[in-house]
């Protein structure tokens, strides 16, 4: 396979400003079709459903799914049930026990499955990683707030069953910190704020931990106004590791070591491309299963209703 011919399913915020420059920007790897209800791209061809792409559409060799949760499951039992490698858009679902299925689909096709986590991908974590492999780690702080309505603008589908609320960008944090660890993560106690109109929380405060009892403190907000806050403060035995700006940015004792512009999508197209190359699958459910445990663990207290 000389290059490998993607498109894109759900054409929304995330495709147009993440996904189209990041397949323009990486070898081996073109955009050959666009699937969406309600939007389309000039000069390529476009079907309202997975099914009339599959079905009527150009040959192509896989499919980025970049839907809403709720509806990927079936897309990529489709896709894949056709011969199809799948990229999957984060979260990789709206239920951690839906992906094994199509885990073991993908083998027994030869096909990959990538649920992606773009954020592992921002510039200063495999940095953070290796600077924290020869310290001793003593606590961990996330503070990740965000206005919803500048980041999530219209999208319903984000306070429905399975659409995660806060934990939407929230387990971009949540995936950053599985990665830079070397311990596995669990959560201890959870407090979720639902309005009292939606059924998806808008803030959360978690506590979680290791192995090793690591204390380990999460606060995400979907309320925030001003300056946003995508930070991970690490206290270890050599002064404070800072991650900020979703992991762009990283200090180490107030010197900084890293200050990069975002690259996260072109990462994983090339991922993509090595995966496909050889059919293996990279099906990563830690982030998603802390979450559903938070929901499993945790108090529900309702606030104001929320107002787009």
């Amino acid at each position: 396979m000389s290059e490998l011919r993607v498109a894109i399913v759900g054409f929304g915020k995330i495709a147009r400003d993440q996904h189209v420059p990041a397949i323009a920007a990486t070898d081996g790897v073109t955009l050959t079709a666009v699937a969406s209800r309600n939007a389309s791209l000039p000069g390529l061809p476009h079907f309202g459903t997975i099914e009339e792409l599959l079905r009527d559409g150009p040959e192509i060799d896989a499919v980025a799914l970049c839907t809403p949760p709720q509806v990927r499951r079936a897309q990529a039992l489709a896709a894949l049930e056709a011969g199809k490698h799948v990229m999957l858009e984060k979260p990789p679902g709206a239920a951690v026990s839906e992906l094994d299925p199509l885990i073991a689909l993908a083998a027994a096709k030869g096909r990959t499955l990538f649920a992606t986590w773009h954020s592992r991908y921002a510039p200063a974590v495999e940095p953070a990683r290796q600077w924290l492999s020869s310290r001793h780690i003593r606590s961990v702080r996330i503070d990740w707030k965000e206005d919803v309505r500048v980041w999530h603008p219209g999208q319903g589908w984000i306070w429905e069953p399975g659409g995660l609320g806060v934990f939407d960008p929230g387990i971009n944090a949540l995936s950053i910190l599985t990665r830079i660890l070397p311990e596995p993560v669990f959560v201890t106690e959870a407090e979720l704020s639902f309005p009292s109109n939606r059924q998806a929380p808008i803030a959360a405060n978690l506590s979680l931990t290791t192995a090793g009892d690591l204390p380990i403190a999460a606060e995400f907000d979907f309320r925030q106004t001003g300056p946003q806050s995508w930070d991970i403060r690490i206290e270890t035995d050599a002064g404070q590791l800072k991650l900020s700006l979703g992991g762009a940015r990283m200090t180490a004792d107030d010197q900084l070591m890293v200050d990069e512009k975002e690259r996260e999508y072109p990462g994983l197209y090339r991922r993509f491309v090595e995966l496909a190359g050889t059919g293996a699958s990279d099906v990563d459910l830690a982030p998603l299963r802390l979450v559903a445990d938070a929901f499993l663990l945790g108090r529900r207290q309702f606030v104001e209703p929320f107002e787009d």
